[in-house]
């Protein structure tokens, strides 16, 4: 209903993300994401937007074929977090999944193998290129399936034992295991690196991997993470972009406090 607070129905700040992206293209009407926190309701919402100026929505254009593209922001610094002490395993995203029924372990290894040609993010690894990360998509990257037949009792060291440093150069970031626990029982694990990842992506994957498992056709991408990328930081030398960095140096002229936390 108009008048139900968008968190109360299931929303939270990355769906909140999604909605703002969506009104823009529809509507064309840049909303602020704190402005969904403030204004929750789809009423409120009409009421806001009636009042502001249209900002036409532009789609990330595609670039060019290279042998190295421009990182985004958040890859850059998960790139620098990652290489320091303590980062190694910092930013895995594991995650399990209990399988049950009849299972072709070699579908699950061919329905990965489809995701990897669909998603660049899967073949991609991170090179230092004159002192900068760069991504280097790869044309094609071998999904090797770690198998284990066992039991519950004893699954529980070897799932232990799963999550593993990833060398960020090496595509894919991300290792399947398979453990078959009991007839028509199995435990599927992954485990990918936040760099080429984040909470949507992983459900995006999974919910992908079960239908191409299924045999059903994916709709082809109109773009890739590089292209958004490349976006992102073409847009970083914009007059927008200027005055947030004017704004901010202005905020943290002089001298700033110290924060001492425990």
């Amino acid at each position: 209903g108009v008048t139900e607070n968008f968190f109360d129905v299931g929303g939270h700040s990355l769906r909140a993300t999604t909605l703002v992206a969506k009104i823009h293209k529809v509507m064309n009407v840049a909303i602020p994401l704190r402005d969904i926190f403030k204004y929750p309701t789809i009423e409120q919402l009409a009421q806001l937007i009636a009042s502001m100026e249209h900002n036409t929505y532009a789609s990330i254009p595609v670039i060019e074929n290279s042998e190295y593209y421009l990182v985004s922001s958040a890859q850059k610094r998960l790139y620098i977090l990652s290489h320091l002490e303590g980062g190694e395993l910092s930013y895995n995203m594991p995650g399990i999944m209990m399988l049950e029924g009849s299972l072709d372990k070699d579908r699950v290894e061919a329905a990965f193998q489809q995701l990897a040609q669909r998603h660049e993010t899967l073949r991609t690894g991170f090179e230092l290129v004159n002192g900068e990360p760069m991504q280097r998509v790869h044309d094609e990257v071998s999904f090797k399936l770690e198998y284990w037949e066992t039991n519950l009792e004893e699954a529980e060291p070897i799932i232990e034992g799963f999550v593993r440093a990833f060398d960020l150069k090496q595509a894919p970031l991300l290792r399947l295991g398979l453990l078959s626990v009991d007839v028509n029982q199995y435990i599927l694990l992954f485990d990918m690196h936040h760099i080429i990842s984040d909470g949507v992506s992983m459900g995006v994957l999974m919910q992908e991997f079960v239908q191409l498992y299924r045999g059903e056709e994916l709709s082809p991408l109109r773009i890739q993470y590089k292209d958004y990328a490349a976006w992102q930081q073409a847009g970083m030398q914009s007059e927008w972009m200027s005055k947030q960095e004017a704004y901010w140096m202005k905020v943290f002229a002089g001298e700033i406090p110290v924060l001492d936390m425990p």
